[in-house]
């Protein structure tokens, strides 16, 4: 039987006036379930970016609906001291473990250059400390990002990340034994279409796993002008094989209030939302919403 899913609902998604990041552009909203709580991440880019300021700087918060959020007074990770992320700090993914907090975050170099994957963990989440550089491409390659954590049906792990290849974002896996790695890179689990909305770009998004079913991929997919929709992709339970896609965007900005807005919806967490998926997600580069989303079929 045919499987497929679709929107139900749109929510917009805020975070409390006088926080750290009251006024900036926000985007990467990583939202996960504790218990009764909804905890966040979500990336800060200040408006408008100024040649000193950091690409980005990444905040936490906690909500009771999912929908608003009471941000924390300090930040969850800064820009430095090292090197590597010295420019800014991305595209936060958080994986809580018996133990640990680890939090898989895209660091941007001073000069704004390169961006790499880096891994900070620890028992609480007012305490990260960043521990490794997981993955970084060779010098003028461009960037990785954007990471998204997996286990497959056998206990290993899978690391997707986005990497520039050609002047275009493709979507790149890792595997592991664990989710702290050590990390292989494996061959890439798909590509581009070339007759349809993803043909040039392709970054990861949240992967959705339940009991009985092929666990499926909110990804990202653009045109070669940048045109960035929200697509599903499933996968075998070990990620080798591709069992179903999506022909058109799950999800498709609204039109823009300014014609100046970049036409971006772009894929960042999923949680349960009883019988529906809460897909949360970043609209024009600036602005936070959650879409419920069903699955139908099988």
């Amino acid at each position: 039987m045919t499987i497929t899913y679709a929107v139900e609902q749109l929510d917009t998604v805020t975070i409390s006036t006088a926080s750290v990041i009251e006024g900036m552009d926000l985007m990467s909203p990583f939202v996960w379930q504790e218990g009764d709580l909804y905890r966040i991440m979500v990336r800060g880019v200040p408006h408008p970016l100024e040649p000193r300021d950091p690409t980005g700087i990444i905040a936490r918060g906690e909500s009771r609906d999912g929908l608003t959020f009471q941000m924390d007074p300090g930040l969850a990770i800064t820009p430095g001291p090292g090197a590597e992320d010295l420019g800014g700090c991305e595209d936060p993914t958080v994986l809580v473990t018996g133990h640990e907090y680890l939090v898989y975050y895209t660091g941007v170099d001073a000069a704004r250059a390169q961006g790499c994957m880096i891994l900070a963990a620890g028992p609480d989440l007012t305490a990260l400390v960043k521990e490794d550089l997981v993955l970084k491409a060779p010098p003028g390659e461009g960037n990785i990002k954007e990471a998204t954590l997996a286990q497959t049906a056998a206990g290993d792990w899978r690391l997707f990340y986005e990497y520039a290849a050609k002047g275009a974002s493709r979507i790149g896996m890792a595997g592991g034994p664990t989710p702290k790695g050590p990390w292989t890179v494996l061959p890439n689990p798909f590509g581009i279409r070339a007759d349809s909305w993803d043909n040039w770009h392709l970054s990861t998004g949240p992967i959705w796993q339940a009991e009985g079913q092929d666990p499926v991929m909110f990804y990202n997919g653009a045109t070669h002008d940048a045109r960035w929709r929200i697509g599903w992709i499933s996968f075998s339970p070990d990620f080798a094989h591709v069992t179903g896609r999506g022909l058109e965007p799950l999800l498709v900005p609204p039109p823009a209030l300014s014609r100046e807005a970049t036409d971006i919806a772009f894929a960042a967490s999923a949680v349960k939302a009883g019988d529906r998926i809460a897909l949360y997600y970043s609209l024009e580069d600036r602005m936070l919403r959650r879409a419920l989303i069903g699955r139908y079929g099988g």
